[in-house]
């Protein structure tokens, strides 16, 4: 299922910025620059920490994952 990269975040109202960790996961390294940029393109100000792996395989046959840990801060 792809979804916006933001969706999941935005049902919880919560957004990009109060991302505070990453992983990717990825069935190919040849695919990190590429995977680098995008990523580069959504967390444009302050990126959060973000860890990568090459992994054998992802579920439906997909190329990439992120899982990601977003932090609701209190006002």
């Amino acid at each position: 299922m792809h979804r916006e990269p933001a969706a999941v975040l935005e049902a919880a109202g919560l957004g990009l910025r109060e991302v505070v960790k990453t992983t990717v996961f990825l069935t190919s390294v040849d695919d990190f620059a590429e995977v680098n940029a995008a990523y580069a393109s959504l967390f444009t100000e302050e990126p959060p920490a973000r860890s990568a792996v090459a992994v054998a395989s992802l579920p439906k046959g997909g190329r990439v994952e992120i899982e990601a840990i977003a932090l609701r801060r209190r006002s």
